[in-house]
C-alpha cells in the first residue's frame, strides 16, 4: 500500500469517527475496519459522477449495513458530491443532510434507505435484476447503453437477517452477474463476538446459492482487495460475495469489541486511534489537501465516464432512432402518450368477476401498452392472477421476458421491487395473498419511506376466503397498510373500479397496495360512470336514495360494496333511505378538500362503515354517532358466505344496526 493510499484511508476514518464524536451517537467501528475496501472500490473501481449522481449508467453502491453511514459520508464529501465539511459536522442532528442511517433522496448519492439489516442486501438484488433486464431489452452490438455493476457492503448482521437468505438465494438462481457485495466479516456483533449465534460457514452457504466467494485475508491489504474486486468484475455468470476479514473499531483501544460496534470512542480513544494510526490528532475533521485532491480525482473521471456515454448515446440515436426514443422515456420514468386508453371497462350484466381477476384483464391490457410494467409473484401467480400473458419468464437475458418468479419469499420480493424502482427505467409490481403482507411488513415500509414507484398486489382480502382458516383470513391488515405513512391503499368494489385503481397506480409517485377479492363480485351499476373519477378521488357517491333524502350513510370498501347496496334495497322498502358511498382508498379521500369530504359524507347524518375487517380507524369516518361494523376477531374454517355471516357480514345484522341507529322511529316502517 502506497503512503497516498493509507492517508486517504485514515482521512476516511477519521471523517466518520469525528462525525460520531461531534455528534456523540453513530458506530465508529464499521468505518474503521472497512474503510480501505470502501476506499479501494470507489477510488478504483466504482463508475460514478459525483457533479451528478443521478446519472444513468452509473454504477450502484448500496451500504447495506446502514448503521455505517458515517462512511459513505466521508466517501461522499471527499470524491466530491455536493456534501460539505459542514454536513459531516452536523452528522445525525435535526435537519442535516448527514441522518442517522442513509435515507434516499435525502443525501445526494445514497442509493437507498438502509439500516434494517438485510434490506440494502435484497435492494441491490433488485437492482442488478433491472440492470439484466434493461441492458438485454435495449442494449445493441456494440452499444451497451445499460452496462453497470451493483456493488454493496453488507455486514455479518445483514447476512444473519432471513430477508437476505431470500434474496441471495434468487440472486444466485437468476445468475445476476453484475452483482458484487463486500462483506465486511468483523466476527462481532451488537451483543459480542459473533461465536454467540453466528458460526455458519457462510462461504459454503453463498457456494451452495450459485454464489462466486473470493476472499481476503487481510482487510488492510490494498492490493488484495482491488485483485478481488478485478476477479469479481472480469466474470460476469454469477453474483459474487468477497469475503473480508476485518477488525471492528481498527487501531483504537476498542478494536474487536462489541463497544466498538455502536458507541463513540470517546475522545481519549478517539485521540489514541489517531495516534496509532499516524494521523494528526488535531483538528477534527481534517482532511488532509494531498488526499483531497486524489479523492476529488473522481469527479475528472466521473465527468469523462459519463461524456464518453453520452457520445454512445448519440451514435445509438442515429442508429436506432424509434429504440433511443423508447428508451429515454423509459429511462425517465414517462408512461406513453395515451397509454390509459388501454384500461378496459366492465358493464352491468356482464358475468362476475372477482376483483383479482378483474385486475388479470386490466393488467395485460395495460401491460401491452405500457413496456416498463414488470413483476411477479411469491410463488402465486395462478392464484393472484399477476402473470403477464405471452410476455416470458425473466432469466436476464431474454429480450423482453417481463414474467419475474420470487418464489416463496415475501420480504425479499418487496425488497427486490423496491430496488427495481430505485433502478430506474422500470414499473415494478408484486404480488401475494394479502395474510402474507405481514412477511413483507419490513420491506413495504421501506417502499413507503423512500417514497418510491412500488406496486403491490395483495388478493386473498377477507374472511370470503372460507375454508383455509383464520391463517389465512386478513383481518388487521387493512388497518396495518392504512397507519404506514406514505403508502396508499386502494380495496377496489368491482371490476370497473380495478381499472380506476390501476390508472392511479399507474400515475400515482409512491408506492400503492392494490387489495383484491378472490370471490367474484358483480359489476355495479354506476360505477361505469362514475369509478374513475371517483377511485382517484377516495371515495365517492355510488347510489342515493330513490325519490327522498337520505337517513344515514353506509361507507363501504370492496366486496362490501355490494353487500351495502342489498342492505339500502331492503331497507328502502321499510322507508329508510341510505346514500351508499364507495370508499376504495383513505388517503387519496384525505388529500381532496374539505368541501368535497363534506359533500359526500354529509356530517350532519348518521354513518356506517361496513368492512370484513378490522373496524380502526374508521371512527374518523363515522363519526361520535357513527356505528363501524367490521371484524376485530380472527375469523374461522367454513365457506366463505357461512364465515362471514357468522361473523356479522350478513345483510340482516347491518340492517338491524342501522334501524337501531336510528332509533325505534324506524322499526316497523311499512
Amino acid at each position: 500500500m502506497s503512503d497516498l493510499d493509507q492517508l486517504c484511508i485514515n482521512s476516511l476514518r477519521f471523517l466518520a469517527v469525528d462525525s460520531v464524536e461531534q455528534a456523540r451517537s453513530g458506530h465508529p467501528g464499521l468505518p474503521l475496519g472497512a474503510a480501505p475496501m470502501a476506499y479501494v472500490l470507489w477510488d478504483r473501481r466504482l463508475r460514478h459522477n459525483p457533479a451528478n449522481p443521478r446519472w444513468w449508467n452509473r454504477d450502484r453502491f448500496v451500504l447495506s449495513a446502514g448503521h455505517g453511514s458515517a462512511l459513505l459520508y466521508a466517501l461522499l464529501h471527499a470524491t466530491g458530491y455536493d456534501l460539505t465539511l459542514e454536513d459531516l459536522k452536523q452528522f445525525r442532528q435535526m435537519g442535516s443532510r448527514t441522518p442517522g442511517h442513509p435515507e434516499y433522496r435525502h443525501t445526494p448519492g445514497v442509493e437507498a434507505t438502509t439500516g434494517p439489516l438485510g434490506q440494502g442486501f435484497a435492494m441491490g438484488v433488485g437492482m442488478a435484476l433491472a440492470e439484466e433486464h434493461l441492458a438485454a431489452r435495449f442494449n445493441r452490438e456494440g452499444f451497451p447503453l445499460t452496462d453497470h455493476f451493483t456493488y454493496g457492503l453488507v455486514s455479518d448482521g445483514d447476512l444473519m437477517e432471513g430477508i437476505a437468505s431470500e434474496a441471495a438465494s434468487l440472486a444466485g438462481h437468476l445468475g445476476l452477474g453484475k452483482l458484487v457485495y463486500l462483506y465486511d466479516d468483523n466476527h462481532i456483533s451488537l451483543e459480542g463476538s459473533t461465536e454467540l449465534s453466528f458460526t455458519e460457514n457462510v462461504p459454503a452457504r453463498f457456494e451452495a446459492y450459485g454464489w462466486r466467494v473470493l476472499r481476503v485475508a487481510d482487510g488492510n491489504d490494498v492490493e488484495a482487495l482491488d485483485a478481488a474486486l478485478q476477479q469479481a468484475t472480469s466474470r460476469r455468470d454469477r453474483p459474487t460475495l468477497i469475503q473480508v476479514r476485518t477488525h471492528i473499531g481498527y487501531g483504537s483501544p476498542r478494536q474487536d469489541t462489541k463497544e466498538a460496534h455502536g458507541e463513540p470512542l470517546g475522545p481519549e480513544n478517539t485521540r489514541a486511534t489517531k495516534t496509532a494510526l499516524g494521523f494528526p490528532v488535531e483538528p477534527p475533521f481534517y482532511f488532509p489537501e494531498e488526499a483531497r485532491t486524489h479523492l476529488r480525482k473522481a469527479l475528472e473521471r466521473g465527468r469523462a465516464a459519463e461524456a464518453a456515454w453520452d457520445e454512445l448515446f448519440s451514435t445509438y440515436q442515429s442508429r436506432f432512432p424509434s429504440e433511443a426514443e423508447e428508451f429515454e422515456r423509459t429511462i425517465g420514468g414517462r408512461l406513453p402518450e395515451n397509454w390509459s386508453r388501454a384500461l378496459p371497462a366492465f358493464a352491468v350484466g356482464d358475468p362476475p368477476l372477482a376483483t383479482r381477476e378483474a385486475s388479470e384483464k386490466v393488467m395485460n391490457a395495460v401491460a401491452a401498452a405500457v413496456p416498463l410494467l414488470i413483476g411477479g409473484s411469491a410463488d402465486l401467480a395462478p392464484s393472484t392472477k399477476t402473470l403477464l400473458k405471452g410476455m416470458g419468464s425473466f432469466d436476464g437475458k431474454t429480450e423482453g421476458a417481463r414474467n419475474l418468479h420470487f418464489g416463496v419469499r415475501e420480504n425479499a420480493m418487496v425488497a427486490i421491487v423496491n430496488g427495481m424502482a430505485l433502478h430506474g427505467g422500470l414499473l415494478p409490481y408484486g404480488a401475494t395473498f394479502f395474510v402474507f403482507s405481514d412477511y413483507a411488513r419490513p420491506s413495504l415500509r421501506l417502499s413507503a419511506l423512500m417514497g418510491v414507484h412500488s406496486l403491490f398486489i395483495f388478493t386473498h382480502d377477507s374472511v370470503w376466503v372460507g375454508e383455509d382458516g383464520p391463517t389465512h383470513q386478513p383481518i388487521e391488515h387493512l388497518a396495518s397498510l392504512r397507519a404506514m405513512p406514505g403508502m396508499t391503499v386502494i380495496r377496489p368494489a368491482d371490476a370497473n373500479e380495478v381499472s380506476a385503481a390501476w390508472r392511479v397506480m399507474l400515475e400515482r409517485k409512491g408506492p400503492v397496495s392494490l387489495v383484491l377479492s378472490r370471490q367474484k363480485l358483480p359489476v355495479l351499476e354506476g360505477t361505469g360512470s362514475k369509478a374513475q373519477e371517483g377511485v382517484a378521488r377516495g371515495a365517492y357517491v355510488l347510489s342515493e336514495p330513490a325519490g327522498a333524502a337520505p337517513r344515514a350513510v353506509l361507507l363501504a370498501t370492496g366486496s362490501e360494496v355490494v353487500l351495502a347496496l342489498t342492505v339500502q334495497k331492503n331497507l328502502a322498502t321499510r322507508g329508510i333511505g341510505l346514500r351508499v358511498v364507495s370508499m376504495p382508498s383513505w388517503e387519496l379521500f384525505e388529500e381532496q378538500t374539505p368541501e368535497y369530504r363534506g359533500a359526500v359524507l354529509l356530517p350532519h347524518l348518521p354513518r356506517v362503515s361496513l368492512e370484513a375487517a378490522s373496524t380502526m380507524g374508521w371512527s374518523r369516518y363515522v363519526g361520535d354517532r357513527g356505528v363501524a361494523l367490521g371484524i376485530d376477531r380472527f375469523g374461522a374454517s367454513g365457506p366463505g358466505n357461512k364465515v362471514a355471516e357468522h361473523l356479522g357480514m350478513s345483510a340482516s345484522h347491518v340492517e338491524e344496526v342501522i334501524q337501531r341507529l336510528l332509533g325505534p322511529s324506524s322499526e316497523g316502517v311499512p
